[in-house]
């Protein structure tokens, strides 16, 4: 275990000491800084007086434009140093003329003194590459070396924030176990439970759906109940206003009973022979629909459709039509349409569907 782990406020001394050793280490950039701000200072007597460098708040705005002042002055030195040395030639000049004693000056102190001038101008030379040599260097390097104090001073920053960052992180990690002593849930147990979780909720949204499916099948039969009901509500109306009608017009009370005992007759021979619909074409037609179930859930209902024949106003039975038989029932149909026995004719119908299912 390193002793960053073992004890983690070490980390965050050591951020701090490596910030603190960064800002008060003697660098040159920092010292640079200050001392220029210091010589070009206005107001001051040990100032450049470089007055259009300087800002309202009194700092540089940009060293570069020393430069500026530094060629202007350079300029006023050099137009300096030629009259100084113009004068002080005029001064030499007379003091040799009205002089008792004149040096003697000749060609050979000439040429020395020509000698001496050429080797100063090419120290003079040498000394202004180095200068500008160094003063490019300084353009150079100077970015650079700013950006990667910048960089050093943001990481140590950096650094000692992250590290109180980790030291808070590992207090509140200790206050969390304090809070929350073993058994403590692992990952893979909180994985697991997710996992038994999501599968529960995947059912439930199963059930749900069906539930909701199950839902709207209901919703749909209920519609088609209230629409049936509300349609069986206007047919009774209408059969109660034909009945009250028919009870005003006949004289026999009998009419009523004889409603009744039809409809309650009637009502059982759908029960009884499974009758599903019944409808009259014409006057003398009537069309029997009979659904006969078979003996295996498996198989689906027949459909047997008989329909009978009368001879116009009577009750003579004249043909019958069938639907739905695989044998063939014509000498049953007219055995029966002779001795006019429709009931009898349904009943053998019936009876004989029912064996071929």
């Amino acid at each position: 275990m390193s002793i960053n782990e073992s004890d983690p406020s070490a980390a965050v001394d050591a951020a701090r000491r490596l910030q603190a050793s960064l800002e008060n280490a003697p660098l040159n950039i920092v010292k640079s800084q200050a001392e220029f701000d210091t010589r070009t200072s206005p107001g001051e007597d040990s100032s450049f007086n470089l007055p259009i460098t300087f800002s309202e708040s009194s700092r540089l705005v940009d060293p570069k434009n020393v430069s500026l002042d530094v060629a202007s002055q350079l300029a006023f030195f050099a137009k300096l140093k030629f009259q100084y040395l113009e004068q002080k030639a005029k001064d030499q000049y007379i003091k040799i003329i009205v002089s008792d004693d004149a040096p003697d000056i000749n060609a050979q102190d000439n040429e020395k003194l020509w000698h001496s001038n050429e080797l100063k101008k090419a120290e003079l030379k040498q000394a202004k590459s180095k200068l500008a040599e160094t003063y490019n260097n300084i353009q150079t390097l100077a970015p650079l070396v700013e950006q990667d104090y910048n960089k050093a001073k943001e990481l140590t920053s950096k650094a000692a924030t992250l590290a109180q960052q980790v030291l808070d992180a590992k207090l509140q990690l200790i206050r969390l176990r304090q809070l929350h002593p073993p058994p403590r849930l692992t990952i893979p147990a909180a994985t697991a439970q997710l996992d038994a979780q999501v599968a529960d909720m995947q059912k439930l949204d199963d059930t749900l759906q069906e539930l909701n499916e199950n839902i709207d099948h209901v919703k749909v039969k209920v519609k088609d109940g209230a629409r049936d009901v509300e349609r069986l509500r206007v047919e009774r109306a209408d059969v109660e206003k034909q009945a009250k009608v028919a009870q005003t017009e006949v004289e026999d009370g009998r009419v009523v009973g004889l409603y009744d005992w039809f409809t309650a007759s009637l009502a059982l021979h759908q029960e009884l022979f499974s009758l599903e619909a019944f409808t009259a074409p014409s006057e003398n037609e009537l069309k029997l629909v009979y659904s006969l179930k078979p003996p295996s859930p498996t198989q689906t209902n027949r459909r047997l459709a008989v329909t009978l024949l009368f001879v116009p106003n009577t009750r003579r039975l004249a043909d019958a039509q069938v639907e739905g038989m695989e044998t063939d029932v014509g000498d049953v149909v007219a055995a029966h349409v002779q001795a006019n026995d429709g009931s009898g004719l349904i009943a053998a119908l019936l009876a004989r569907s029912r064996t071929e299912l």
